[in-house]
């Protein structure tokens, strides 16, 4: 051990001693006149990226200084300015300016060894910090423990303390304090770089706008991907989890929605490489993995990506090696996932008494005369009657079959993470890899997520010469049930009604619920197939294996001219098997329990995507001019094929695949689209406080006509650090002040790869004389337009940062606009060319917000504090929709449930009836516009043209949208000693769901059992309900059924996104083990969501089919999960 310890102790002595040839290394170039000496050494530590250390009492920094120097040594330049009585000597990577030791004095004779430890603010060992008197070459740096021993130390000399990122402390050589040392961050020493399109620079030079999340703040999450990781963590960014399933992903909008009907989701990019997909980026990256993740969210900074730009850009980075020994590393969890909310549904004796009552309803509106309790045989209509089932529930029996479908569908399931990374280097090659597994059990039964993956990130570097490998393998195996529809499991399990089993006495399902009350006398109940027997038996399984490769070569010609070569391909393989067995009967009465014919799917997906890059950098540096250009070209092509095969007629169930059946059909297809770019940037500063970058970028793109096949996309931002002016130098509790401002077009071609040429698509033809004879021929399917051309954005940018009292408090806030032009817009055409539309760039949206975020970063001895708030608004309004702007009304899910786009309006509006209670006398019935069928009890919809008669179409309003008023996130984080704790909160407010599940569990017809809202229900003048519930009738009068503001509700939420609670031990223990650190934790995700809507989740949307025209519908859809995990991070 002893020799271990000796080794290191040489190693970073020899780093350290490198990092002395690199400080001397350093030169100044700058003309300075009649300007303080102040001014000068912060220009000084700008140019060499060096910190100067002094006592105030020691230096006049208000001494007007007179220089010029031209590439001059730093140390030399220093020597120059200063008076004759200090001296300048530089101590790992710092430069110290002090009085010259005084030897004439008899005290500097006597000699002194001093002992000591270094610790960190948390009370660990600080190894190799440096432990340096002045003035002398006297120096040593701290053991493994953090201890060291320096001999031969004159008494009145003074003891510096110092390390990368800590504050450098001064002792006098007799200080008693010199046993214990306790260092201190130094936040301004940690220069936060944030990454770019095509390079990365320190955040103070950013004059665009850019949210980023560092790596740390994603970890020990039991999610699967770190899109779920990064919910309200950035203001303007949108992520919502629209279902549960494993391996769900999100939906991530930048800055509100731009387009109509082409894509609105990000560009991924991946350590440079801009992915096609977003499941690659997702399964390529463990979140152990990731450095950082930046959002690009204004068209400045995006605009670099030209033409795939225009909805944000997501820049994933991860981890590299350093130099130094290999470390290596394990992060661990295991959990468990229960439903997160649960919906309040009758039970089976409730259920019993709400069927009866929509029978009674049915049969009392078609006899007004006859008496509820009147026996079925003297009812004449099937669906009057009242299923004799359900007459032991009436009479009150006990012990009864009272099924709750929910828990009999959903399950407390595992989750396990692990991830083990091992890296290092040298100085000149340096090594990170990686390996990680994931297994995810869907809280459905028989749903479930397992992923394998790997990485291997390699860097070599010479003086002249960079090479980078970066190999990311994964295989997935993805278990799915049907759930995200209105005909799934989900929605299944709430229709059924209680009063049905899962299982039959002999173990097997029970399908009662699919058509009995249909059989024979028709009660006319739905027909509800058994969730849980079609989650079991269906098979439906995809894997899916992706490999991303990367290989990039740097030369620098001539000093600060760089030319790199990139190469990237990514493949991607999905293989879906499907399987439903014959046990599982078709839905319907006139299948109800009876084998089906088994039908197995098998089909294929291969998507090859290769890029190359070809790039020159230059930087350069004069005087007080800072400039740095990058030009390039890239070519990238995506190619897709597919194919797939039906089987069906099964002798029997035990082969599972198309091998077991007769094959009775199948397809393939093939696709390819490919971008060729030009680029150019540059970037430059004055005084590191007049910022300029300038950038442009022409795509030309296979997606698009001959006539406009080239798209070019400029961009401009300025920026003023306020904050470096002169004037600002006695203001010391204003640590930054920058203003930002940006203007640029980006594009969009999330569209279809043949869209604007000509189609032609099979069909069949009679031809021949008497009868004729079918045969098949070809038919044009689409006209060609040479004209069709990306969606642009045109977005401006106007920003302030600002830091307080040494950054303890920050404030970042921008205001935006962006028009998005040339929409791409079905347009009719005359009927005579044989189409009905075309599609043309023809419409234009604004999108109006504004983005704050506040910060604060505290340390007290120890204990740290930090916490952000943010928050955001966006405004989407509709300026363009054609020559006439004619309105787009369109519909999802049923074909009553509207939307509608206007001008002057946001996308995608709900274009409904407004439901306004109900009626609950004759008189108010009589006194109030209604429909002709409508009786006392049912729905009271509003006249909203005012005419006085209620249409169905006529009285439709805009009553809300599914974009909200704003969204806001609040992170918090405490660490003390060894315990850290950390929260999440995330909120959205002021969006509007339509719960079509409403349809069914909440129509009040009783044909399938309903949430309990059904007990507030009218059942009499005398007994109204709430006064917002129709009444119970099997058939619905008054256009109860009709989609309306019944079936709207408030999509607003706050949820509990992450709470962490960890505890690192101390070093000293875990050396005896033989580690480095141990650290324990315990994880909640998602535990609570505070909210009125009373569907399983606030920010689903089932239907996006249709672009942005039709978001926001709930018709069935995976839950959310709370989960609850403990984990381990462990470093060797």
């Amino acid at each position: 051990m002893n020799n271990r310890k000796s080794i290191l102790c040489l190693f970073l002595l020899f780093l350290l001693s490198l990092g002395s040839l690199s400080v001397n290394a350093q030169t100044v170039s700058k003309v300075f006149k009649e300007q303080t000496l102040k001014t000068v050494l912060k220009e000084i530590e700008s140019q060499t990226g060096l910190s100067i250390i002094y006592q105030k009492n020691e230096i006049n920094e208000n001494k007007k200084v007179n220089a010029t120097f031209e590439n001059t040594p730093v140390v030399e330049a220093l020597s120059s300015i200063l008076d004759k009585s200090l001296e300048v000597s530089l101590r790992n990577k710092m430069i110290v300016i002090s009085k010259k030791e005084q030897t004439s004095s008899g005290d500097s004779l006597k000699k002194r060894t001093i002992t000591g430890k270094v610790v960190d603010d948390k009370g660990e060992p600080v190894i190799g910090a440096s432990i340096a008197v002045q003035g002398t070459t006297l120096g040593t740096i701290t053991n493994l423990d953090g201890e060291y021993t320096l001999a031969n130390v004159p008494e009145n000399s003074e003891v510096t303390v110092s390390f990368i990122g800590y504050k450098t402390l001064t002792f006098k050589a007799n200080d008693k304090s010199l046993s214990k040392i306790t260092l201190k961050e130094d936040t301004e020493m940690l220069e936060e770089v944030v990454v770019i399109g095509y390079g990365s620079m320190n955040k103070r030079d950013v004059t665009t706008s850019i949210a980023r999340v560092g790596g740390e703040e994603l970890k020990d999450m039991p999610v699967t991907g770190f899109d779920q990781a990064l919910v309200g963590k950035m203001a303007g960014v949108q992520i919502t989890q629209t279902t549960g399933k494993p391996n769900g992903g999100t939906s991530i909008r930048v800055r509100g929605t731009g387009s109509i009907t082409a894509g609105a989701d990000p560009l991924y990019v991946v350590d440079g490489v801009p992915l096609e997909r977003a499941s690659s980026a997702l399964e390529t990256v463990d979140m152990n993995d990731v450095e950082s993740i930046e959002i690009l969210k204004d068209a400045s900074s995006a605009a670099i990506y030209g033409s795939r730009g225009s909805n944000g850009v997501v820049m994933i980075t991860t981890k590299k090696g350093a130099s130094g020994k290999a470390h290596v590393s394990y992060n661990g969890s295991v959990g468990f996932q229960s439903l997160s909310k649960k919906i309040d549904m009758l039970n089976a004796y409730e259920f019993a008494a709400f069927a009866r009552d929509g029978h009674n309803g049915s049969y009392l509106t078609s006899y007004p005369n006859a008496s509820p309790d009147d026996p079925n045989d003297v009812r004449e209509k099937s669906y009057d009657k009242i299923p004799p089932e359900l007459f032991p529930y009436l009479e009150g029996k006990s012990g009864l079959v009272d099924t709750d479908w929910q828990d009999a569908l959903y399950r407390t399931a595992p989750i396990t993470k692990h991830s083990i990374t091992v890296s290092g280097g040298t100085d000149k090659t340096k090594f990170f890899i990686s390996g990680n597994y994931l297994n995810q059990k869907g809280i459905i039964v028989n749903s479930g997520y397992e992923r394998f993956g790997a990485r291997l990130n390699f860097t070599y570097k010479t003086d002249k010469v960079e090479l980078g490998v970066n190999f990311t393998p994964s295989y997935s195996i993805e278990d799915r049930v049907d759930s995200d529809n209105n005909k799934g499991v989900v929605i299944n399990a709430l229709m059924m009604p209680p009063v049905w089993s899962v299982y039959k006495e002999d173990g097997s399902y029970d399908y009662m619920g699919n058509g009995y009350w249909k059989i024979g006398t028709d009660y006319q109940h739905n027909a509800v197939l058994n969730p849980v027997a079609m989650a079991n038996l269906t098979k439906d399984q995809v894997t899916h294996a992706n490999l991303l490769g990367n290989f990039y070569f740097q030369w620098e010609i001539i000093k600060g001219l760089k030319y790199k070569f990139s190469a990237a391909t990514n493949y991607n393989y999905f293989y879906n098997e499907y399987y439903r067995s014959s046990e599982l009967p078709l839905q319907g009465e006139k299948y109800f329990q009876s084998p089906s014919n088994p039908v197995a799917k098998s089909s294929g997906t291969y998507y090859l995507n290769w890029l190359i890059e070809n790039t020159l950098n230059y930087q350069k540096r004069f005087n007080d001019h800072n400039l740095n250009v990058i030009v390039g070209f890239t070519a990238q092509k995506d190619m897709m094929k597919k194919h797939s095969v039906e089987a069906t007629d099964f002798l029997n169930d035990l082969v599972q695949n198309v091998a077991g059946g007769i094959v009775s059909t199948g397809g393939a297809g093939s696709q390819a689209w490919a971008l060729a770019s030009f680029l150019a940037r540059a970037q430059y500063d004055y005084k590191g406080k007049y910022l300029l970058s300038a950038a442009i970028r022409a795509d030309g793109s296979s997606r698009f006509g001959k006539n406009n096949r080239w798209g070019y996309f400029p961009s401009v931002s300025v920026g003023w650090r306020v904050i470096s002016e002169e004037f600002m130098e006695d203001i010391n509790w204003i640590s930054n002040l920058k203003l930002r401002a940006s203007y640029g077009i980006s594009g969009n071609f999330n569209i279809g790869n043949y869209e604007h040429i000509a189609l032609l698509s099979y069909n069949q033809y009679v031809l021949g004389k008497g009868e004729g004879t079918l045969v098949s021929g070809l038919r044009p399917s689409q006209l060609p337009n040479d004209d069709l051309s990306w969606e642009k954005t045109r977005m401006y940018n106007v920003g302030l940062d600002v830091g307080l009292f040494k950054d303890r408090l920050t404030f970042e806030l921008d205001l935006y606009q962006s028009n998005t032009y040339d929409l791409l817009l079905d347009v009719p055409i005359p009927q005579i060319t044989g189409f009905s539309d075309m599609r043309k760039n023809i419409g234009e949206v604004r999108n109006r917000g504004v983005e704050f975020t506040v910060g604060t970063h505290n340390n007290w001895n120890g204990f740290k504090w930090d916490a952000s708030f943010n928050i955001s608004a966006n405004r989407n309004k509709v300026l363009k929709l054609g020559p006439e702007d004619a309105p787009i009304i369109t519909s999802a899910g049923v074909s009553h449930a509207y939307f509608k786009t206007e001008v002057g309006q946001p996308i995608g509006n709900y274009f409904l009836l407004i439901q306004d209670g109900v009626f609950k006398s004759q008189e108010e019935l009589d006194a109030y516009p209604h429909f002709s069928n409508a009786k006392v009890g049912d729905f009271k919809f509003v006249d909203a043209d005012g005419n006085g008669k209620m249409d169905l179409d006529d009285d439709r309003a805009i009553v809300g949208n599914y974009m909200p008023k704003f969204t806001y996130g609040f992170m918090s984080s405490f660490s003390y000693k060894g315990v850290d704790l950390s929260f999440n909160l995330q909120g959205v407010q002021g969006n509007k769901i339509l719960n079509l599940q409403r349809r069914y569990i909440a129509n009040m017809e009783g044909n399938v059992n309903s949430m309990s809202l059904a007990l507030d229900r009218f059942q009499s003048t005398e007994n109204p309900g709430n006064g917002q519930v129709n009444r119970a009738n099997r058939k619905s009068t008054g256009n109860n059924s009709r989609t309306s503001t019944w079936h709207l509700e408030n999509g607003s939420y706050l949820r509990m996104q992450n709470i962490t609670l960890g505890y690192t031990l101390p070093k000293k223990v875990v050396k005896k083990a033989g580690l480095e650190s141990l650290r324990i934790f315990f994880s909640g995700q998602n535990l609570f969501t505070i909210t009125g809507y009373s569907g399983y989740n606030p920010e689903v949307s089932n239907y996006n089919s249709n672009g942005a025209l039709t978001q926001g519908v709930d018709y069935g859809s995976y839950p959310l999960s709370k989960t609850y995990s403990f984990g381990l991070n462990v470093s060797f």
